[in-house]
């Protein structure tokens, strides 16, 4: 369970994150620290979303308390110096409240045609990025040459205070890693597996490095499903305000299947074959384009047809406030600390109803 924190005048274990996706969103960032919320994530995903940097320097300049960072910065887009330069300007603007959310990346490279990074790739440009967030002398290989680097600039690495690192992982190998190297780990849920198999690999990348995983801090990304009194399911509320979210783990699953072969998981198994028949129909050349082009953003027409009402209870948190509150301690027991949503454009009032229906009861 997560250490304890005075916020907002209550004393709560887990912590609560939005999602910002363009310098139009900036208020909504505002509005979530006024609500009591601990953290923001703006997202990086070049072909979908604004520029990350820009927008968290907004960000940093229009709050105080707020916590920011890349959510997640994807390591396939920058080289592992320009991140670690980016994150420590950001730092300079919000000093002692800036975090490094990093990944593999999934949406923005497929949306190029391209896969994530390797996880061995991976944990070589975290170990360079932590060096010199560190104020040292890394060797750095870049085209095939490698040579030792630093920042030289003495107002980069950690004159403004440590920036954890919060490395994103889905399956087990990219969680050990985080266990390994990082300050926290960003995964989602349910993909990412239990709360038990989540924190069994963390340990096991904690015990390779020797290090203890104490002030470690597992922050899932939860799809939401905030219900009216007397709401069904199948209401068009529902669909409009859930279905982005849950139709981002599919196409991430149709990716992998396309790799691997992979089977779905139970949850997707009564509309999988008829869903990898549709997206067959799509343009071939643009397949990868049309597959994610709806990110967490909106839930395209022609999907909303498979959503079921037990796909909704099996990939959100979802009921009356009494029953999202008691979801969430049990998230909070199992190891989980803090829980990011991300809201689809369209329905900014999600964030003051979470706040005001279900934070203000815990």
């Amino acid at each position: 369970m997560g250490g304890f924190a005075i916020w907002c005048g209550r004393l709560v274990g887990m912590r609560f994150g939005i999602s910002v996706r363009s310098v139009d969103e900036i208020d909504t960032a505002v509005r979530a620290e006024a609500l009591g919320y601990d953290f923001c994530w703006v997202t990086d995903s070049q072909l979908l979303t604004a520029n990350p940097w820009v927008v968290l320097a907004l960000v940093a300049q229009r709050t105080t308390r707020l916590r920011i960072g890349p959510g997640l910065a994807i390591a396939g887009l920058r080289l592992a110096p320009v991140t670690a330069n980016s994150i420590a300007t950001i730092n300079r603007l919000a000093p002692g409240r800036t975090f490094l959310g990093v990944g593999t990346g999934n949406t923005a490279m497929r949306m190029m045609g391209q896969r994530p990074m390797p996880v061995g790739r991976f944990g070589a440009y975290l170990r360079v990025v932590r060096a010199l967030l560190n104020g040292e002398e890394v060797d750095y290989t870049y085209e095939g040459a490698t040579h030792p680097i630093r920042f030289q600039n003495e107002k980069l690495g950690q004159n403004d205070g440590f920036i954890p690192m919060h490395i994103g992982g889905l399956g087990p190998r990219a969680q050990t890693l985080a266990g390994e190297l990082g300050e926290g780990l960003v995964t989602s849920l349910p993909r990412g597996g239990t709360p038990a198999q989540i924190r069994a690999n963390v340990a096991t990348g904690a015990a390779i490095a020797d290090r203890s995983l104490v002030g470690f801090e597992t922050t899932a990304l939860c799809n939401l499903m905030l219900l009216h009194p007397g709401e069904a399911l199948t209401s068009e509320r529902v669909l409009r305000q859930c279905g982005p979210a849950i139709m981002a783990n599919v196409h991430y699953l149709v990716d992998l299947h396309k790799e691997t072969g992979a089977g779905p998981p139970p949850y997707l198994e009564s509309i999988w074959e008829e869903y990898l028949a549709f997206h067959q129909t799509r343009d071939e050349a643009r397949r990868h384009q049309q597959l994610h082009q709806s990110h967490y953003a909106f839930l395209e027409p022609d999907e909303a047809r498979f959503i079921t009402p037990e796909m909704i209870r099996d990939f959100c948190i979802c009921g009356q406030p009494e029953e999202i509150v008691a979801q969430i301690r049990a998230l909070e027991a199992g190891g989980i600390d803090a829980i990011n949503f991300i809201y689809p454009t369209d329905t900014p009032q999600g964030i003051d109803d979470f706040a005001n229906q279900v934070i203000s009861l815990l």
